[in-house]
């Protein structure tokens, strides 16, 4: 039969995977905080819209429709 084993060993390999794991995850915090170096792309300034002449602010745009659909029964 096979030997039993000690109880310190499945614990040590578990340790080990746990401790990989927060490195990776440590590494991968630091990597999106550092600068990815210039933007090539240019940004177009926003425009603002003109303000409605009666009150208003309301607009049925695409989007809206779309939430109106998912929201049928």
């Amino acid at each position: 039969m096979s030997q039993p084993q000690r109880p310190d060993q499945g614990a040590v390999k578990r340790r080990a995977v746990f401790a990989g794991a927060t490195t990776v995850g440590a590494l991968a915090a630091v990597a999106s905080l550092l600068p990815t170096g210039p933007s090539t792309a240019p940004v177009a300034e926003a425009q603002p819209k003109e303000l409605p002449q009666r009150g208003g602010g309301y607009a049925l745009t695409d989007h809206v429709k779309q939430y109106y659909q998912t929201t049928r029964v």
